[in-house]
């Protein structure tokens, strides 16, 4: 069957009233996350995936990617009236949509805001339907080698795209690890770090690490920090219409945008940070009038705008396709796939077609429906800046903990969440990127087991791991993914003391 084919059958799933609802219910919670400063699509799905555990695969991980798109375009509405961004994503929409908002503009921003993410949206759904094939094709030839060296990729970047530093990103993915080996081991069947506590022999729950570490850690540090910053929203002057001169100048940002946003997506060490602020560069330099930069230049929400939802779609590229997370809200989705036992790759598509291009379909008609949820709904989610945060996070730790009771009636699994959720705190405290820690426990039972497998075909000589010219090219990759923002961020720090020394002369 054709891609056209695969796709069309998939709108028929997702066009089915139940996949509706379901995919109605997360775009309005995903704007709804993605207005409230501070709440993530992550954050989102991972409270919802002990709600979900009895429902329907297919619906749940319709409305788990319909609160991804749709907290990538609430994020842009308080970046642009309240100047915080609510995802790391939407930072460079507050540089010129805040601007914008404040010399009675808000209208036009959050139009093109709007209009750019629904375009890019659309643009990059089809190039993920349509790209996903052939790395399908190419992913059926791997092997356990080239399994594991792919496993080895997925870690280095993980650790190297989520905070700060390689050094901490590497330490969470080991935290990870660490909590990937309790439980009984899948070759042997010999329990290991059990302790002997019965409760830990079926391992470490994925959706209660999920929750403790995204919703219970955010929110004690969220509490922790008090309301040291007074927050100043915005209001919406004038109509929300965007004039003649706002579509010329904002069409092609938006092409541009999804042209920069996509690929970088889809990239293992990719994110929507980094498109972002590549198209919000390429505009300034493109723009008739760059001298407007920084002071409410359209282009500057337009562009970045396109690319930040365009990278969303890319995202699940290499979800779908490898069983690679390259977000935090990849990294839960994935979590979400394994509750309902399916593991994302190239399996998938021929084990379970209509569940992927079902998902598949539903981001096209997601899309549709964040448009009008989007525009003429404005005013509505402007009001939910005005919730109170001790409601707010004290209604998210009771659902967390509900959630949790509910998937798994147990006085341990309480005390888990509980303290994986201190364990989220001090590491957001000292800055230790979360996401690492649960990709380590989804993919590090994967990554042993096909190391094993290797070792045995090959009778435990090591050097076959790079006999492959697939898993070779894969290392060498993931080493360079290592060494290379390593070998930058030393050098910047030489250039930096160098320049003090220079000054101090």
């Amino acid at each position: 069957m054709s891609t056209f084919e695969f796709l069309w059958q998939g709108i028929l799933v997702a066009m089915q009233p139940m996949n509706l609802v379901y995919a109605l219910v997360g775009v309005t919670l995903g704007t709804a996350v993605g207005v409230l400063p501070g709440i993530g699509p992550a954050l989102t799905v991972a409270l919802l995936l002990p709600v979900t555990y009895k429902l329907d695969p297919g619906g749940s991980l319709i409305m788990f990617a319909g609160i991804y798109y749709g907290g990538m375009y609430g994020g842009s509405t308080t970046s642009i009236l309240l100047n915080t961004p609510g995802e790391s994503a939407s930072i460079v929409t507050a540089l010129e949509g805040n601007k914008m908002a404040r010399a009675g503009r808000g209208g036009p921003a959050l139009a093109t805001a709007a209009i750019g993410s629904f375009v890019a949206g659309l643009i990059a759904t089809l190039g993920l339907a349509f790209i996903a094939p052939y790395i399908v094709k190419l992913a059926l030839v791997f092997g356990p080698r080239e399994y594991f060296a792919l496993m080895v990729l997925a870690f280095v970047t993980v650790s190297s795209a989520f905070g700060d530093s390689a050094l901490r990103g590497l330490t969470s993915l080991f935290i990870g690890f660490a909590l990937a080996m309790v439980g009984i081991d899948q070759q042997t069947g010999q329990a290991r770090l059990s302790f002997g506590i019965p409760d830990l022999l079926d391992g470490v729950e994925v959706t209660t690490l999920a929750v403790a570490m995204f919703a219970i850690g955010e929110t004690l540090y969220i509490a922790a920090q008090g309301n040291r910053i007074a927050e100043k929203v915005e209001a919406v002057k004038g109509s929300l219409w965007m004039t003649a001169e706002d579509w010329a100048r904002s069409w092609k940002p938006w092409l541009r945008g999804t042209l920069i946003g996509f690929p970088i997506g889809a990239m293992p060490a990719g994110g929507a940070e980094i498109g972002t602020f590549l198209s919000y560069a390429s505009e300034k330099r493109l723009a008739k009038n760059p001298e407007e930069f920084g002071h409410g230049a359209i282009e500057g929400v337009a562009g970045p705008e396109a690319a930040n939802n365009a990278s969303a779609a890319g995202t699940l590229v290499p979800l779908l396709t490898l069983g690679l997370p390259t977000t935090a809200t990849a990294a839960i989705m994935l979590a979400g796939f394994q509750q309902y036992g399916l593991q994302p790759g190239p399996l998938l598509f021929a084990t379970n077609p209509q569940l992927v291009w079902g998902l598949i379909a539903s981001l096209l008609i997601a899309n549709a429906m964040l448009l009008v949820l989007n525009l003429p709904m404005i005013g509505l989610w402007v009001r939910l800046l005005t919730i109170p945060k001790p409601w707010l996070y004290a209604g998210i730790l009771l659902f967390a903990t509900l959630g949790t009771i509910g998937a798994n009636p147990s006085v341990f699994e309480l005390g888990m969440l509980l303290t994986f959720g201190l364990l989220g705190y001090v590491m957001r405290l000292f800055g230790y990127p979360i996401a690492p820690v649960v990709v380590g426990l989804i993919l590090g039972p994967l990554a042993e087991q096909q190391l094993r497998r290797a070792l045995a075909i090959s009778q435990g000589d090591v050097t076959t791991l790079v006999m492959s010219p697939i898993a070779a090219g894969l290392l060498i990759v993931a080493a360079a993914a290592f060494l290379i923002p390593l070998i930058l961020r030393i050098r910047g720090r030489g250039q930096v003391l160098s320049q003090l020394a220079a000054n101090e002369d």
